[in-house]
């Protein structure tokens, strides 16, 4: 048991190194995206232009936004009218689920507003098209995207936690955004083997954030179990329960 914490424990320093690699990547793109749509919002074509000269250059710099927000986890074409995006989302290096939008574009103000959707309606899409796609495109994709991933990455955990303890957890409550959960779950007991009855219940406050920020664990008595409330705050939800189980199952074989 210990050496598998250790091995967990290097794992997880280099999963904090490669994030922290691939934010500053992340954050890199994203300004190219920011110079590109800001390029995209302030023509700079002489008085009385060409309209086809206009409308080719309007298609290459689309092109050109195309590609860069491509490499940020956003994929898209042209459409008639504008643009239709769709944005992927991944938890722990998987892809998953993929939402998509059609913008169009306001006239020949460079603006565009959100014509078409497929994101989940508990998702403040309409608050933030209102308050930041006119002005900020590249803010209102970049937030919507965290939105997203932060929904899939909670009901990932979710999904992987029952798919790896069948037997002995069992939901109790949870609601559509994923932000609350209540589960039971059973451990084996350190001298009996017999299995010990625990209750978890997660709260999230921040809507970008994969760690729960309330966590409550307590056994069947209503007793706290802080060491298992720290782990289900750190850690994601299945590896959290497998650090748990792993960490008894040490103190079984060593006692």
């Amino acid at each position: 048991a210990q050496e598998r914490q250790e091995q967990l424990q290097e794992r997880e320093k280099f999963l904090k190194s490669r994030i922290q690699e691939l934010r500053q990547r992340r954050d890199a793109l994203r300004e190219k995206v920011r110079q590109a749509v800001s390029e995209l919002g302030n023509l700079g074509i002489a008085s009385e232009p060409d309209p086809r000269e206009v409308l080719e250059w309007k298609i290459q710099k689309c092109r050109e936004l195309l590609r860069l927000f491509r490499l940020t986890g956003i994929s898209g074409k042209l459409s008639p009218h504008g643009i239709s995006l769709s944005l992927h989302t991944s938890f722990e290096g998987s892809l998953l689920d993929s939402f998509h939008l059609e913008l169009q574009e306001r006239g020949d103000s460079g603006r565009f507003w959100l014509c078409r959707h497929s994101v989940p309606p508990f998702i403040p899409l309409e608050r933030l098209a209102r308050e930041l796609l006119p002005r900020n495109p590249r803010q209102f994709l970049g937030i919507l995207c965290r939105h997203l991933n932060t929904f899939v990455g909670r009901r990932e955990q979710l999904r992987k936690l029952q798919e790896e303890f069948p037997d002995s957890v069992q939901v109790l409550s949870q609601n559509s955004l994923c932000n609350f959960l209540s589960f039971r779950y059973r451990i084996p007991a350190e001298s009996s083997g017999e299995f010990q009855e625990f209750r978890a219940q997660l709260r999230y406050r921040d809507p970008t954030g994969t760690r729960p920020d309330d966590v409550t664990a307590v056994t069947g008595d209503g007793v706290a179990v802080p060491e298992h409330s720290e782990l289900l705050r750190r850690l994601p939800l299945h590896r959290a329960l497998r650090q748990i189980h792993d960490t008894t199952a040490g103190t079984t074989t060593t006692g």
